[in-house]
């Protein structure tokens, strides 16, 4: 049962220091609060990775870094940082107890986490309000479950990801003025190597987007050792060389070549919910985690590759993982939804 509107909200704290991925799942969070309290000044605790991509963004007026790689000196950091600013609501989105631990240093009157079945390491005892106890959902639908405490509407769904100044736009245009063929974006590997296709796969599906589809794939992530192997396979394997954009612009320099192309291939990665959140087609290749927790949200499932099911398995949402499920992948599998994309989304406008 939704509850009246939280009230008073003039600042509000943000707790939720994970990957790319889930930061892009707060920001409809976010807009939604912001709709309904326009002057509410928001800060969020965050770490680096993400930070980089949300840095700017106009609904966030403050961002506090966690740099975990610090080790005890970075709680004792963002403890100081806390200890000078009062909140009237703290949002802890994240369940486990380094969570909990920095939502503790916090001053506030209430402070909203997980309900104690899904807060994990005891996360639970540094909040005074919890949640509503309920199956495990989408992690987007976990975070509204915030703003339906709140009494606050979440629809639309609204990111606000796309170049936000002129020098990003100005970044984007002399990128794709690089090609002359509409670009897709490849990420070639992620946090986890379960995640991962093989790279030599994607050579063939890059050799098909060039030749039997007429579009310009571009290998992009960061220069990670695994990105830089795969980036080096692919060249090596592919009969028609894709180009490569690993390591340039960083985030914000991915989120305008995302914001550019027609068509977008991903595994289960942050790279797959930006795309989501810019509202361009995304083929996601995913195996390792439950894609009915973590695929893309509201849009392009039917571009969705599931390897994690078996076929016609009615598996429940949940956080297991299945290892050694992205090699059932076959080329042939993401050459049918790139004809999937040609047929229903590029005549489309999308």
């Amino acid at each position: 049962m939704t509850r009246a509107p939280f009230a008073p909200l003039d600042r509000l704290c943000i707790v939720m220091m994970s990957a790319v991925g889930d930061a892009v799942h707060v920001l409809p969070v976010i807009h939604a609060i912001k709709r309904q309290y326009p002057a509410a000044r928001i800060t969020w605790v965050l770490q680096p990775g993400p930070a980089a991509l949300v840095r700017g963004h106009p609904m966030v007026d403050e961002i506090l870094l966690f740099d975990r790689a610090k080790g005890a000196a970075a709680f004792l950091e963002i403890r100081e940082q806390l200890r000078a600013r009062q909140f009237d609501l703290v949002l802890n989105l994240q369940v486990y107890f380094k969570a909990g631990v920095i939502t503790g240093f916090t001053r506030a009157p209430v402070k909203l986490g997980f309900d104690v079945a899904r807060a994990r390491d005891f996360n639970w005892l540094f909040t005074t309000d919890r949640v509503h106890a309920r199956p495990m959902q989408h992690v987007q639908d976990q975070y509204f479950e915030f703003t339906d405490w709140m009494g606050v509407p979440h629809e639309p769904a609204t990111w606000g990801l796309g170049p936000w100044n002129d020098a990003e736009r100005a970044w984007q245009r002399e990128f794709v003025s690089r090609f002359d063929r509409p670009i897709v974006p490849v990420v070639v590997a992620t946090s986890k190597p379960q995640k991962d296709w093989i790279p030599e796969r994607w050579a063939q599906v890059c050799d098909a987007l060039s030749g039997d589809f007429g579009l310009q794939p571009v290998l992009v992530g960061a220069r990670s050792p695994r990105e830089l192997h795969a980036e080096h396979v692919i060249l090596d394997h592919a009969r028609i060389a894709p180009a490569s954009a690993l390591g340039q612009g960083g985030l914000r320099g991915l989120v305008g070549i995302f914001d550019a192309a027609a068509l977008v291939l991903s595994p289960d990665t942050g790279p797959l919910h930006i795309s989501v959140a810019l509202d361009r087609p995304v083929i996601s290749l995913i195996g390792y985690s439950n894609p009915r927790r973590v695929g893309p949200y509201g849009k392009f499932r039917d571009l969705m590759i599931d390897a994690y099911g078996e076929p016609g398995e009615d598996y429940p949402i949940s956080m297991a993982n299945r290892r050694d499920r992205m090699p059932r992948i076959t080329v042939n599998d993401v050459l049918d939804r790139v004809q999937r994309w040609k047929d229903h989304y590029a005549n489309a406008g999308s």
